[in-house]
């Protein structure tokens, strides 16, 4: 039976963002490209900042009898490293994908510069020695995070350009899941220092979300100060009712609001004209993946519901379960009034911005449809002041 590979890089990507252990996301990774594709062994060359080298970190399949976890190591003068992390691949072969194939016939032709071709060289003694056909680097931006190594496939047939494709798209993915695990990993540790180290390890994870999403650049910034600004207005009418736990747990569910984009497809973030019922289902399940992933943080848990629902309305017909009225918690109603704001003045692919008055009308108008009212209020009457 032929492979699914759009579906299987979907089911990948999904499952990747609820790991949040970069050492047991690369195992997942491997055992999925040894059972799914069929080589004879996978294995990945993981950047240890702790030994300044790229190291052997997970090995699957005929090499790993061979050559020990951890065992194996390349600095960055490596040739094997230095080629992928000056991209030279791309240069020659107008991929980061490298096959054994490719740097052979390379060498033959003689297509290379001097200087490249005594690289190239290098590069394929290694793969020979490591049993490696085929090596996919993974970046994120232009850092080179690992090097993906694919022996033969079993069948001993060569790799199709759709399994080299998905091997590439699989390997952005993995750069985007590992920087975002060890982004994870740093926030719980965090946790337990001061508070100022803990937002700002929560504002780096902010800024992984918005690297994924090119048109939501500064976007949690104005929403987490729009909805700041809301609850000091309020703050004002009903000092009682409000203390700094509140204001500090608004902060933080304002700043993460977004946070279940790391699980909606980029091509769907980032698409240019309407979405179908099928994309906006897909984005529609940004929250409760949100509230997934930081569940398992505790000190998280009462910030939770302002991103669980921040996309619910008073009159019902909001999401993912359909809150009516006082049943939405404040903190999310502030927080949809924010982004609400903040996405109707902001140009989108699939529209240009509302003029800032027509986006105010617009606020008026829903409230108390899809907007609470009293935050809806606070709102305005900070545009009234001129405070926004």
């Amino acid at each position: 039976m032929a492979i699914d590979f759009k579906k299987e890089l979907e089911t990948a990507a999904r499952n990747m963002i609820f790991v949040h252990d970069p050492d047991l996301l690369i195992k997942i990774i491997v055992r999925m490209v040894v059972d799914k594709v069929k080589v004879e062994h996978a294995s990945i060359l993981m950047y240890k900042p702790d030994r300044q080298a790229y190291v052997l970190t997970v090995s699957g399949g005929s090499l790993a009898k061979k050559i020990p976890v951890g065992l194996a190591g390349f600095d960055k003068d490596d040739s094997l490293i230095r080629f992928f992390r000056e991209r030279d691949s791309r240069l020659l072969f107008n991929s980061d994908v490298l096959t054994l194939e490719n740097a052979e016939s390379c060498l033959k032709t003689s297509q290379a510069k001097e200087r490249l071709k005594h690289l190239l060289t290098d590069v394929l003694y290694q793969m020979k020695m490591l049993e490696t056909v085929t090596c996919v680097p993974s970046y994120f931006r232009d850092e080179l995070l690992g090097i993906l190594l694919l022996g033969k496939k079993k069948n001993g047939k060569k790799f199709l350009q759709e399994e080299l494709d998905f091997f590439e798209a699989l390997a952005s993915n993995m750069s985007m899941a590992i920087r975002n695990a060890n982004l994870f990993k740093e926030l719980k540790s965090e946790l337990d220092k001061k508070h100022q180290l803990f937002m700002r390890t929560t504002i780096a994870l902010v800024a992984a979300i918005e690297a994924k999403d090119n048109y939501t650049h500064g976007h949690t910034t104005r929403v987490t100060n729009l909805s700041l600004e809301i609850a000091k207005k309020l703050s004002q009418k009903n000092k009682k009712a409000w203390d700094n736990k509140f204001i500090e747990k608004l902060h933080i569910a304002s700043l993460l609001h977004d946070v279940g984009k790391i699980g909606v497809p980029e091509h769907i973030l980032n698409k240019r004209g309407a979405l179908t019922i099928g994309e906006r289902n897909k984005i529609k399940e940004h929250p409760m993946i949100g509230v997934t992933i930081l569940k398992p943080i505790k000190e998280l848990e009462q910030a939770l519901a302002g991103i669980k629902y921040h996309h619910e309305r008073p009159d019902g017909r909001g999401y993912p379960e359909g809150l009516k009225g006082e049943e939405i918690p404040l903190i999310a109603s502030i927080i949809s009034v924010a982004d609400s704001f903040d996405a109707m003045t902001t140009n989108r692919p699939y529209r240009t911005a509302l003029y800032r008055n027509d986006a105010i009308k617009e606020i008026r108008k829903l409230s108390n449809l899809q907007f609470n009212p009293r935050v809806a209020e606070a709102f305005l009457e900070l545009c009234q002041e001129g405070k926004l």
